[in-house]
C-alpha cells in the first residue's frame, strides 16, 4: 500500500492532524498542552512555519500551517518528534506517541480557509466538551471571536481579512460565520476532497501536478495521487442543475459553473469557451457559488443534493 503523498513547495497551505497511538490521549496535563504550544511556536521562530489556526483535543490535534520555506517535513518532524521527547521523558516512557506519520491535506487557501478554520474550532463542540468553542482553552477560536491578545506566532490576519478590513467588524463577523456552523451542523470540508491528499478543485489539482510535481521522478507514493476521480460530464452536471435549481438563471447559471470548475477535469478555457465567460470570472462565480453555501443553510442542501444526484 502506497504512503500518503507528500507535496511540499514554498507557501502551501495544509490541514495537518496527527493521533495517539492506539487513540491513546496524548495530552494528559495542563503543563503537557502548554508544552505542545511551545514547540509550534519554536516552529515558527526556527523554520519559518505559519500557523493560523490550531486545536488540541486529548487524543489528537489540528493545524491550519503555511510553509513559506516549503518544508513542511521538517516542521513536523520538530513539533512531533519534540514533543514526543518530551512527553516520553516526562513519564520514563519509550515508543512511538503518535500513531504512524501525522496525515497532511494540501488545501487551496482561496477557497477552503473559512471554511476549514470553522471546522477545526468546531471540534470541542462535535465533542461536547464546550457549548461555545470561543471558550475552549485549547484552540485558537477564541482569538479570532474576541479581542483577547493572540501570541505573536498565531497568524490571524490571512483569514480574519476574507471578513472584512476593519480588525473589529472581521471579528465579530467571524464569530457570526463560526456560530452559524453550531445552529446548522457543518459537514467536514475534507469530504470533499477530489484526492486523498489535495483539498481543492480539479483544476487546483492539475495545477499542483503541472508545476510542483511536473520533474519529479519515479516515487512509490505517487500513485496516490494519480487515483483520480473520474470526471464528471458536463451536460450531467448541467442537467442535475436544471432540474433541481428553478426560477433563477443567474444563479443556475453561477451553480453550473461551480461544479464544471470543480469536478469535470477541463481546462478553465474550455468551460469559459463554452459559458462565453473569461477564466477568472469562472473562479469568481465559483468562490460566490461556495461563499453563499457556506453562509446558507438552505443553499448548502441544494448542493448538497447536486452532489447525490451527479454522483460526487
Amino acid at each position: 500500500m502506497a504512503r500518503p503523498l507528500r507535496i511540499e513547495y514554498p507557501r502551501a497551505f495544509y490541514h495537518v492532524t496527527s493521533r495517539g497511538n492506539e487513540r491513546k490521549s496524548i495530552f494528559r496535563s495542563y503543563r503537557d498542552r502548554e508544552k505542545f504550544l511551545e514547540y509550534l511556536e519554536s516552529a515558527t521562530e526556527r523554520y519559518g512555519a505559519v500557523i493560523h489556526v490550531y486545536c488540541l483535543m486529548d487524543n489528537h490535534y489540528h493545524l491550519f500551517i503555511e510553509t513559506p520555506l516549503g518544508n513542511l517535513s521538517k516542521i513536523m518532524q520538530h513539533i512531533n518528534g519534540a514533543y514526543t521527547m518530551y512527553f516520553n521523558t516526562k513519564r520514563n516512557r519509550a515508543g512511538h506517541l503518535m500513531q504512524g506519520r501525522y496525515k497532511s491535506i494540501l488545501v487551496d487557501a482561496d477557497e477552503y480557509a473559512k471554511e476549514l478554520s470553522r471546522y477545526i474550532h468546531l471540534n470541542p463542540v462535535r465533542a461536547c466538551i464546550e457549548k461555545d468553542p470561543s471558550d475552549y482553552e485549547w484552540s485558537s477560536c477564541g482569538y479570532y471571536t474576541t479581542k483577547k491578545k493572540a501570541p505573536e506566532w498565531l497568524k490571524r490576519e490571512f483569514i480574519l481579512s476574507y471578513f472584512g478590513k476593519k480588525h473589529s467588524d472581521a471579528i465579530k463577523k467571524y464569530k457570526e460565520f463560526v456560530e452559524a456552523g453550531i445552529v446548522e451542523v457543518q459537514e467536514s470540508p475534507l469530504e470533499e476532497r477530489l484526492h486523498s491528499v489535495i483539498l481543492g478543485s480539479q483544476a487546483f489539482v492539475d495545477k499542483v501536478k503541472s508545476v510542483h510535481l511536473k520533474y519529479r521522478g519515479p516515487d512509490r507514493e505517487l500513485p496516490d495521487l494519480n487515483e483520480r476521480s473520474r470526471p464528471i460530464d458536463m451536460r450531467k452536471i448541467e442537467e442535475a442543475v436544471d432540474q433541481i435549481v428553478l426560477g433563477d438563471e443567474k444563479l443556475t447559471r453561477q451553480i453550473k459553473l461551480y461544479f464544471c470548475h470543480r469536478y469535470t477535469g477541463l481546462k478553465l478555457k474550455e468551460i469559459g469557451k463554452r459559458y462565453g465567460i473569461t477564466e477568472s470570472g469562472i473562479t469568481q462565480a465559483s468562490r460566490r457559488v461556495r461563499m453563499k453555501s457556506e453562509n446558507n443553510p438552505k443553499f448548502r442542501r441544494i448542493i448538497k443534493k447536486i452532489r447525490k444526484v451527479v454522483k460526487v
